[in-house]
């Protein structure tokens, strides 16, 4: 990256890092079922709900206890369940559509990210009917506070219960692009382990991978506080602790409850802190592949870490000794290694390759662009890279 840029990328992410104290962060109110959503939504003298899904979980029958609480408490619910992996502007308009069908005043994103992302749009769009999501896309851009929205998590892994984004693919172009604006994030996060214990082992490594990626990013950024860093720590304690226990044994209550709030301590993180370009390059697979999310982030985090080199040492090391595989005499750069090394582990454990089979070499340029725009200079990275150096990911994940 040229200095003029980089000189423009650091003055930016000083700044944003500075009114830091001043933004209107706030945290989630925290739930531990579903059997307390009544409350909340009559508390807030509301009456109507739009649940947004998708069909593997509604298929699943992951959200019978919902709807079951709801009818049992005399409250009214529409169901959205065609969500795709991806979420599209094509489901934030339909499923906007029901929500004015059915005069709802509520909308609870079920599922992954995505449910959620779609969740967090159509409230975006209820309040601001006039505009277009890509008009709202950026920073700031909402700024209306959204009708009572709650987040049902059923992946511990995306955060998205916690963040103030909602990341939206255009239907027509297929270009992936992050709303971001303090009236997103959910009023309330359910974290209610027995929604998760369905999740098959793949799915449940990957995701968890995902949350392991935002709490590390958040960490090594340039934005942290002690706040976030607290955060990050503590998420990635309790992912090495219980990864593998959900992913061999699914039915632990225990252990899924953990990761779903290391999943949430993570987006907490992340949301002040961001992310970096393990991030970037991710959507811009998502985004033209349709690659899940949390599976790019794991394949790509260890191979990031690498080319941040020993600019991030020093931050590794603490993250080895919360992950219990360093103490705090291991020199900065053997934790490092060591940690960078349990991460390769973990995808080997998990079946979780090195490469995404679905990129094109004629694809990368125009991918490494995408990644590079959503980047810089919002994300505080601790290295710089611009579209023609983030090419070489592209390429490494080819091979």
């Amino acid at each position: 990256m040229n200095r003029c840029k980089k000189l423009y990328c650091r003055t930016f992410q000083t700044a944003f890092k500075l009114a830091l104290p001043f933004l209107p962060y706030r945290k989630p109110q925290i739930i531990g079922s579903v059997k307390e959503i009544p409350d909340v939504i009559q508390g807030n003298k509301n009456a109507s709900v739009l649940i947004i899904t998708d069909s593997v979980i509604r298929g699943l029958g992951l959200t019978f206890r919902l709807e079951r609480t709801l009818d049992k408490h005399g409250i009214p619910y529409t169901v959205y369940d065609k969500t795709v992996a991806n979420p599209t502007t094509a489901n934030v308009a339909e499923a906007l559509n029901l929500y004015h069908e059915n005069n709802c005043d509520t909308i609870i994103g079920f599922g992954g990210g995505s449910s959620m992302d779609c969740a967090k749009a159509v409230g975006a769009k209820a309040v601001k009917p006039k505009q277009s999501l890509t008009q709202m896309k950026g920073i700031l851009k909402v700024r209306k506070r959204l009708p009572l929205l709650i987040a049902i998590p059923t992946t511990a892994g995306t955060g998205s219960e916690t963040t103030l984004a909602a990341v939206i693919t255009d239907s027509e172009t297929r270009h992936k692009y992050a709303v971001n604006d303090f009236p997103l994030i959910p009023r309330y996060a359910v974290l209610d382990p027995k929604v998760t214990l369905s999740l098959p082992p793949f799915v449940t490594a990957t995701t968890g991978m995902d949350a392991l990626t935002h709490a590390v990013e958040a960490y090594i950024g340039r934005s942290t506080t002690i706040g976030t860093r607290r955060d990050a720590l503590h998420a990635v304690q309790l992912i090495f602790n219980n990864i593998d226990t959900v992913y061999t044994d699914g039915g632990n209550v225990n252990a899924r409850r953990d990761m779903l709030h290391a999943s949430f301590y993570a987006g907490c993180a992340f949301t002040k802190s961001y992310v970096g370009y393990v991030h970037a390059v991710a959507h811009s697979l998502g985004g033209k592949y349709n690659v899940a999310h949390g599976f790019a982030n794991a394949v790509l985090l260890p191979f990031v870490l690498e080319a941040y080199g020993n600019s991030i040492h020093k931050k590794l090391h603490k993250l080895a000794i919360a992950a219990g595989i360093a103490d705090k005499d291991t020199p900065h750069a053997i934790a490092a290694s060591l940690f960078i090394d349990a991460i390769q582990d973990m995808k080997s454990r998990f079946d979780i390759g090195d490469t995404i089979e679905e990129i094109r070499e004629e694809d990368i340029p125009g991918l490494a662009y995408y990644a590079d725009k959503e980047a810089n200079p919002l994300y505080p990275v601790p290295v710089l890279m611009d579209a023609k150096e983030l090419e070489a990911f592209y390429r490494l994940l080819m091979k």
